[in-house]
């Protein structure tokens, strides 16, 4: 089938660590190659950032990214997208007038408001990645999501013909929200089982007991959280990476981390190139992540796959990601963050034991092909017009 995937802000090409650019890009190009793979057309639209960006790059065989102009030709805060999002829809329709996919999937809310719009009776599947109600219970007056997104999401997902969520706690929440429940898909994110795997190169490190926190570089990841544990694990060190080192978030981590004495066990070291991540994973001890929220939550199950221990906070997808064959602890917690991670740093067994029930559960349920699998169940029941079954698929 031909399959166009809309990821309005989350380039599959672009390097991954910024503030807006993370897992979404990792997963909608993973998906894409995997679908691809097993035999269908794909597309990726996506926003023009750069005068250069040609109009069509290929990213695999099978696989295209479309660059769509829609306002400036550079680098805009997705929260600020909105304004461009009509040019963005109009461009999406008069494509499809000339030749139309046979099913849109739309990643981000603003990709859904435009495939819904464009879309002129082709079947829209929807990913949220994230949702509002979410984002503005835990970040409040932080939040600076455009105040329409809440209610164009309900929107979204009343009129989608199937909404796809990445864990249960999704289903709970898109329930809330008055999304039918027969018209969505537990369809978890995926790991590139040939790239994260225990067997492989190993960063060097000249570290004792390391720690790794990796991801974007905002304040919602709580890497504050980890800095404030650290203080009760002497000897241990952390390195922190994504993002930029010079960013605002970096400058804010170094700051706590010298306020607490702690500038000798704290690396920021910035972005890595993706072809490096499982060997800096490999590389620790422990990779921890504890944001205050995470929809899916990308790094633990790499870091499972790559067969290393992972704490992580007991949000979102985390309770289905890593509980059982990790450590769950709140957010915001540093001291049961630093409970967790003695358990761990001081119990070579321990470790052996979480690693290899991470790599286990990765192996059986988040590989790509699998995932593309289910996405691809669901586009066939959505282009048959059989709904009423959907959330099975979810397993």
């Amino acid at each position: 089938m031909k399959v166009d995937l809309i990821s309005e802000h989350a380039d599959p090409l672009a390097t991954v660590g910024g503030v807006d650019s993370g897992g979404q890009n990792v997963y909608v190009a993973a998906l894409a190659v995997a679908l691809a793979e097993r035999g269908h057309q794909v597309a990726v639209h996506t926003r023009r950032t750069s005068p250069s960006q040609p109009d069509s790059v290929g990213l695999a065989p099978g696989v295209t990214v479309e660059y769509v102009t829609a306002g400036p030709a550079a680098p805009v805060p997705k929260d600020e997208l909105p304004a461009y999002m009509p040019e963005f829809t109009e461009r999406l329709a008069d494509r499809w007038s000339r030749s139309a996919p046979d099913v849109i999937h739309a990643h981000f809310w603003m990709s859904g408001q435009a495939a819904l719009q464009a879309s002129d009776g082709v079947p829209v599947v929807q990913t949220f990645h994230a949702l509002g109600t979410v984002k503005r219970r835990w970040q409040g007056k932080a939040d600076t999501s455009p105040a329409h997104r809440i209610d164009t999401e309900r929107e979204i997902g009343k009129r989608a013909d199937a909404v796809l969520a990445t864990c249960s706690d999704e289903v709970n929440e898109l329930c809330a929200m008055g999304v039918p429940e027969q018209r969505i898909a537990v369809v978890p994110c995926g790991v590139d089982l040939g790239a994260f795997c225990p067997e492989g190169p190993v960063a060097p490190r000249a570290h004792g007991r390391l720690i790794l926190s990796i991801g974007r570089m905002v304040p919602r990841k709580g890497v504050d959280t980890v800095i404030r544990a650290l203080r009760q694990l002497p000897g241990a060190d952390l390195v922190i990476a994504g993002g930029s080192a010079d960013d605002a978030e970096a400058g804010r981590l170094r700051e706590l981390a010298a306020a607490y004495g702690l500038d000798g066990q704290v690396h920021v070291i910035g972005s890595v190139s993706r072809e490096h991540v499982p060997a800096l994973m490999r590389s620790a001890d422990v990779v921890v992540c504890v944001p205050w929220y995470e929809p899916f939550g990308m790094v633990p199950v790499e870091a499972m796959a790559c067969g290393v221990p992972v704490v992580a906070s007991s949000v979102g997808g985390h309770l289905d990601t890593v509980a059982g064959c990790g450590v769950l602890v709140p957010p915001r917690r540093p001291r049961a963050l630093a409970r967790a991670l003695r358990e761990v740093l001081d119990s070579p067994d321990r470790r052996r034991e979480l690693g290899a029930a991470g790599a286990r559960r990765a192996r059986e349920r988040y590989g790509w092909p699998r995932v593309a699998e289910r996405t691809e169940a669901v586009y066939t029941q959505v282009i048959d017009g059989k709904l009423c079954r959907l959330a099975a698929l979810g397993g």
